[in-house]
């Protein structure tokens, strides 16, 4: 009976190991720097949306870091007259825990009463900042961005 128990433990254990191998193998190039969403996608002034933010493979198969973490709220350039700011939703400093299974930034935050333009298409814009090794070995900080667009109802 004991030795059923340590063999179905072991058994366990490896298919763990097994399916954080296969997932580690299976991050696409496009997840790179994190899998980015928003839910709702249709918020107004005041409204409350969740964002959360995958690390999973850049932390467990890129080696990307990030130190520090802000989300904008922004028109893209092509579609900006120039006169819409971005507008910082929050700014975040990011720790990682080593063996974390998910590393994850997940946060609420409401949207914020701005200038909004009617029919302006806009994005949820993270911009990541982490340490890659300088030609020296010391360490030098780099930017990185995603989006996902929102509508934000004007």
């Amino acid at each position: 009976m004991r030795f059923f128990a340590i063999s179905a433990a072991f058994l366990s254990l490896s298919g763990i190991v097994a399916s954080a191998t296969i997932e580690k193998r299976n991050c696409p190039e496009a997840a790179r720097f994190g899998t980015l969403s928003v839910f709702p996608l249709t918020a107004s002034a005041g409204d409350d949306i969740s964002v959360s933010l995958s690390l999973n493979c850049p932390t467990m198969q890129f080696g990307i870091v990030p130190q520090f973490l802000d989300y904008t709220l922004e028109v893209p350039e092509a579609s900006n007259n120039g006169n819409e700011q971005p507008i910082v939703l929050t700014r975040r400093t990011y720790t990682f825990v080593p063996g974390t299974i998910q590393p994850m930034d997940d946060f609420t935050v409401q949207i914020p009463h701005g200038p909004f333009v009617a029919g302006a298409p806009y994005n949820i814009v993270l911009n990541m900042v982490y340490p890659i090794d300088g030609t020296d070995g010391s360490s030098v900080l780099v930017e990185t961005k995603l989006s996902v667009p929102i509508t934000i109802n004007a």
